[in-house]
């Protein structure tokens, strides 16, 4: 088959690889119909994420069709259109019994496209399968769908939830990439006072305010002075950090108020200051977090029943042959205007 290759840092092939094959009874084959880019993977190729080798299949979110199943799987059988989760679940260790997926330690987590070859492939080995895949309604779109497997879980957990979202809340949210823009929808549904957006491109804070931010700004234009001057110089109740280097890092602690929570949602190859010389005294609550997807499940009921917003997020579409360009494309967001990419 063909697949993405990560080949070393800066470096990534769309080229003849074997195909998959059931290696575990527990395991799913599945023929990819709708795949997307992730942030992650532009870390990775950066060379961000070391424990990703080079001749790994990447990518980590996708939609398809079971073409083969182990003799353990019982909740899929060939011919099932299925939602590929970004989190591999054993079901059976510590952390997974406690719903944190990510963390699972019986081979699940964040494996698909990190430690063993992932999505952006024409099949894809899915471990874990009865846990790892969701069955989709036929009235569900794919490429509304595959936003489910990452990007609509982690800006709702890693972000709303472990910032403590509340009605009322002044939210501001730094970077409006897929997992920025995807807060933005999951924290208007718990009626904050305010969403400000935080960005370099201008397209991405367009996109904000079409899915529902009250205030954008650009990263460079006064972001914190805005902050300050929409809360009488209280601070941001909640402050999500969704870009990943440390400059924006240390900007959401301090746009956080006293009492306030920042949740750290994006992946940093590089260390970020924490000023506890600032921070101690102002009952800061800093979260950071790999997703779990525990409520993937719900979020593909709203989309079901048209209750999520997605279709905003996807901006280009290209063929699985054309992921090399994919690539280009949505690592040059802020001339293409690219949000999300999906092939298919």
């Amino acid at each position: 088959m063909k697949a993405l290759v990560f080949r070393g840092t800066g470096g990534v092939a769309w080229q003849d690889v074997p195909d998959p094959a059931v290696k575990d009874a527990g395991d799913a084959i599945v023929r990819v119909d709708a795949v997307t880019l992730c942030g992650t993977d532009l870390h990775i190729v950066k060379g961000d994420v070391p424990e990703v080798e080079p001749g790994r299949v990447l990518g980590h979110e996708a939609v398809g069709t079971v073409v083969e199943a182990g003799g353990d799987v019982r909740t899929v059988r060939p011919g099932d259109r299925v939602l590929i989760s970004c989190i591999s679940s054993c079901g059976r260790c510590a952390p997974c019994r406690e719903r944190r997926y990510g963390q699972c330690r019986g081979g699940g987590g964040w494996v698909l496209g990190h430690l063993i070859d992932g999505t952006q492939a024409e099949y894809v080995r899915v471990p874990y399968a009865d846990l790892s895949v969701h069955p989709l309604p036929s009235a569900v779109d794919s490429f509304d769908a595959v936003l489910l497997a990452d990007i609509f879980p982690t800006a709702y957990e890693v972000g709303v939830l472990n910032g403590g979202v509340r009605p009322g809340d002044t939210v501001v949210v730094v970077g409006a990439g897929p997992i920025g823009l995807a807060a933005i929808v999951t924290a208007r549904l718990y009626s904050p006072g305010r969403i400000v957006v935080v960005d370099l491109a201008a397209s991405r804070l367009a996109a904000a305010r079409r899915l529902g931010a009250d205030a954008t700004v650009a990263a460079d234009e006064g972001p914190e002075q805005l902050v300050a001057d929409l809360t009488d110089g209280l601070g941001a109740d909640v402050v999500m950090e969704a870009v990943g280097v440390p400059e924006t890092f240390e900007m959401c602690t301090r746009m956080v108020r006293a009492g306030g929570r920042v949740a750290n949602i994006g992946v940093h190859g590089a260390p970020a200051t924490l000023h506890l010389e600032d921070l101690w005294i102002k009952d800061v609550t800093l979260t950071t977090g790999l997703v779990d997807t525990f409520s993937t499940p719900m979020l593909l009921r709203m989309m079901a029943a048209g209750r999520l917003s997605t279709s905003e997020l996807v901006t280009h579409r290209f063929g699985l042959a054309q992921m090399e360009e994919a690539y280009d494309v949505f690592g040059r967001a802020a001339e293409t205007g690219a949000v999300k990419v999906a092939l298919g």
